[in-house]
C-alpha cells in the first residue's frame, strides 16, 4: 500500500495499492485485446467517448481541481485553468480537427506512374506508455492520453509517484465515463521501484514521456535497445529576453507570472531574465513591486501555492545559495512561509552564466535578471544553454521581435507573452537539444501515435511494367529519352 500525502500539510489524501511486477504481462496482454477492439470503432465513436470526457469534466472540473490542488500544492485557480481547462481545450481541438487530420490523402504521383493511385492512411500503433509527470499531474497525464485514444491506440498511464492520487482520480475518470475496459490503464510505484523498466522492457509500441532531461536520457537509452518509438517533452533553461523599447511594465508582470506561476514548477517558466541595461534598475524595480503584491498561501485563490516535490525544493535551495556564494543579490519577501513545502519568490539580481541558477533547470520560484547591452549579446546569452524548449521576447519593434526570433534555438517563442505558446493546442508542442524530441499538440499531436502508410495502387489491367524485366539497351534509351523529357 501507498500512502499519497498533500504537499501543503502531509494530510494521507489516498492509499494505493501499488502495482505487482508480476502483474504487467497481464496488464499488456489486456492492454493489447483492449486495442483490438478500440482500434475497429470509427474515429466518429472514438470521438462520441471524448466528447462525453469533455462535458464531464466542465461539469466537474471544479470539484476536480480542488482534488488536484490538494495533490500537487498549487492554488484551487491553476489546477482548473491549467489542468482541467487545458484538457477541456485539447478534447475540443480534437473533436474539430481529428477527422481532417486522420483522414486517408490522396497525394500526387509521378506522371510516368499513370494510371496509379498514391495515399497515405493513418493506423494506431497498438499499446501506448505514458510516463507523465507530477508539475501537471493531471494535463500531461490526459492530453498525450486523449491524443493516443483518439488515434486508436490503447494506453498504460505511469503517473509520477509524487502525485500518485492524481493517477487514481484518471482512473476513476475513465470507469465513470464507461471506456472500454483496459483501454486506459494506470500502474502505480513508489520511487525506485523499477516498475518503469520493466514497462518499457515489455515492448509497448510508443513511450511518451514528459519529465527530467536525465530521466528522458535514460529511457531513450532502454528503449532503443528494442527500437520502440519514443517521445520525450523534457526540461527547459527558458530566457526571457527585455529591450529597453518593451511595455516594461506588462515585461515586469509577465516575469512576474511567467516565473512564479504553479511556484516556477513549469517547463515552460521564465528561468532566465535578460534586460538591457538601460531599463534594468526600473525593470527590477518593477518587478519587485510586484512580488511584495503576491499572494501565498493555501487559500483556493492565493497566487502561489507549496512546491509539490521535496527533492525539488532541496534543488531550488542549491541553487539560491550558489548564487548568493558567488555574489548574486537576492530580494524575497520572506525566506520560508514555514518549514513545509513554501518557498517564498525570489528575485535574484547581478547574475552571471557561472551560477547554477543560470544554467541548470531550477524549477521553482526563482528569478535571476541578468542585464544585456546589445542585441546580439542578448541572443548569444539566451542560446548559451543546452536546453531549448521556450523562450520569449519583449519590445515593441516588430522588426525586431522578428528578427531575434528567427535567431533563438528553441521550440517555442513568444513574443510579448510567456508560457501560452503550450495552451494552443493548434501549436505543435516540444524542444529542441537538451528539452527533448518530437511534438504534440496540434494535427502533430495525432499523428506522432500513428503510422503513416504510404500505399501505390495501380489497377492490374496490364501484364507488365515497363520498369520490370528483361532489361534492354532499348530499354534504356526509352529511359534516357523519358528523363530528358521530364526533368530537362
Amino acid at each position: 500500500m501507498i500512502e499519497c500525502k498533500s504537499p501543503i500539510n502531509s494530510e494521507i489524501i489516498a492509499t494505493i495499492n501499488s502495482t505487482k511486477p508480476d502483474d504487467l504481462e497481464a496488464i499488456y496482454k489486456d492492454s493489447a485485446d483492449a486495442f483490438r477492439i478500440w482500434s475497429h470503432l470509427s474515429l466518429k465513436e472514438r470521438l462520441k467517448y471524448m466528447q462525453a470526457l469533455r462535458k464531464y469534466l466542465v461539469e466537474m472540473g471544479d470539484e476536480l481541481s480542488r482534488e488536484i490542488s490538494k495533490a500537487t500544492g498549487k492554488p484551487v485557480i491553476e489546477a482548473y485553468t491549467s489542468e482541467i481547462l487545458a484538457v477541456i481545450e485539447a478534447i475540443k481541438y480534437y473533436e474539430k480537427t481529428a477527422e481532417d487530420i486522420l483522414s486517408t490523402k490522396k497525394v500526387s504521383s509521378p506522371l510516368y506512374f499513370k494510371p496509379k493511385k498514391s495515399y497515405v492512411e493513418y493506423r494506431p500503433l497498438g499499446t501506448v506508455l505514458v510516463i507523465s509527470p507530477w508539475n501537471f499531474p493531471f494535463s500531461l497525464s490526459m492530453v498525450p492520453t486523449i491524443s493516443a485514444l483518439i488515434a486508436g491506440n490503447s494506453v498504460i498511464l505511469k503517473p509520477s509517484f509524487e502525485t500518485l492520487a492524481v493517477g487514481k482520480l484518471i482512473e476513476r475518470i475513465f470507469t465513470a465515463l464507461n471506456f472500454p475496459k483496459k483501454i486506459v490503464q494506470v500502474v502505480y510505484a513508489n520511487s525506485n521501484s523499477g516498475l518503469g523498466e520493466k514497462l518499457i522492457d515489455l515492448k509497448p509500441n510508443k513511450i511518451f514521456f514528459t519529465g527530467s532531461t536525465a530521466t528522458g536520457k535514460k529511457i531513450l537509452k532502454q528503449a532503443s535497445e528494442h527500437l520502440i518509438p519514443v517521445e520525450l517533452e523534457l526540461g527547459g533553461k527558458d530566457p526571457m529576453i527585455v529591450f529597453k523599447d518593451a511595455n516594461l511594465e506588462r515585461a515586469a508582470s509577465a516575469a512576474v507570472w511567467g516565473a512564479f506561476t504553479n511556484s516556477g514548477q513549469v517547463c515552460l517558466s521564465v528561468e532566465r531574465a535578460y534586460v538591457q541595461e538601460e531599463v534594468y534598475d526600473e525593470f527590477l524595480s518593477l518587478v519587485k513591486g510586484k512580488i511584495g503584491e503576491l499572494w501565498q498561501g493555501t487559500e483556493p485563490y492565493a497566487d502561489l501555492g507549496c512546491m509539490t516535490s521535496e527533492n525539488q525544493v532541496r534543488i531550488v535551495k542549491s541553487h539560491i545559495e550558489d548564487a548568493k556564494l558567488k555574489g548574486a543579490e537576492l530580494y524575497t519577501k520572506a525566506e520560508m512561509i514555514d518549514n513545509n513545502k513554501f518557498i517564498s519568490p525570489v528575485l535574484l539580481s547581478s547574475v552571471n552564466h557561472d551560477m547554477l541558477v543560470m544554467r541548470e533547470e531550477t524549477f521553482g520560484p526563482v528569478l535571476p535578471v541578468m542585464k544585456f547591452r546589445y542585441e546580439d549579446e542578448a541572443v548569444e546569452l539566451a542560446n548559451d544553454s543546452i536546453y531549448g524548449l521556450g523562450a520569449s521576447i519583449f519590445t515593441s519593434d516588430a522588426n525586431k521581435a522578428s528578427r531575434v526570433s528567427s535567431k533563438l534555438n528553441a521550440g517555442v517563442i513568444a513574443i510579448n507573452e510567456v508560457i501560452v505558446p503550450v495552451a494552443n493546442m493548434a501549436l505543435p508542442f516540444g524542444g529542441v537539444k537538451a528539452s527533448g524530441m518530437g511534438r504534440y499538440h496540434g494535427k502533430e499531436g495525432l499523428l506522432s501515435f500513428v503510422n503513416e502508410v504510404g500505399i501505390v495502387e495501380d489497377t492490374g489491367i496490364k501484364n507488365k511494367e515497363i520498369q520490370w524485366f528483361p532489361y534492354s539497351k532499348n530499354k534504356m534509351n526509352l529511359f534516357k529519352k523519358m528523363v530528358k523529357m521530364l526533368y530537362s
